[in-house]
């Protein structure tokens, strides 16, 4: 199946994958923020799939807005529901590719401690886990 996505739905797919993660590093108060970006963000560069091409693209249009984590959430969440939206319109296997790649990346940037996450950063994977599924 061909997936046609226009540059707006380019732009939800890359806010919500890497909005997670700026939530997860948002989230990850155990003073490894930036670590915890970093693994995240890795994990989104092994995409594959129509998803991979989308997120290794060089742009610089991701904006997220707010400087709290509340403010980022807000903007955040619904994308990551839109997304897995308009890929199950079209393409229900890359839909699935994009939540298996948005959880490999959140898990990624989980790991980062030893032992099992802090309830922050549980909490944190568990609303992101639930806007992947709302769609």
């Amino acid at each position: 199946m061909s997936i046609t996505l226009t540059d707006q739905d380019k732009l939800t797919l890359r806010t919500a994958a890497y909005g997670a993660v700026t939530l997860m590093s948002a989230a990850d108060v155990a003073g490894k923020p930036h670590k915890s970006a970093t693994e995240g963000s890795i994990a989104l560069a092994s995409a594959t799939g129509v998803i991979g091409h989308v997120l290794a693209e060089k742009t610089n249009d991701i904006k997220l807005p707010g400087k709290s984590v509340a403010a980022i959430a807000d903007h955040v969440l619904p994308a990551l529901t839109a997304a897995v939206s308009l890929l199950k319109q079209q393409d229900p296997a890359e839909a699935g590719n994009f939540r298996r790649t948005v959880l490999v990346a959140v898990e990624a940037a989980a790991r980062i401690h030893q032992g099992p996450p802090s309830p922050t950063v549980a909490d944190m994977t568990r609303k992101i886990t639930e806007a992947l599924d709302a769609a």
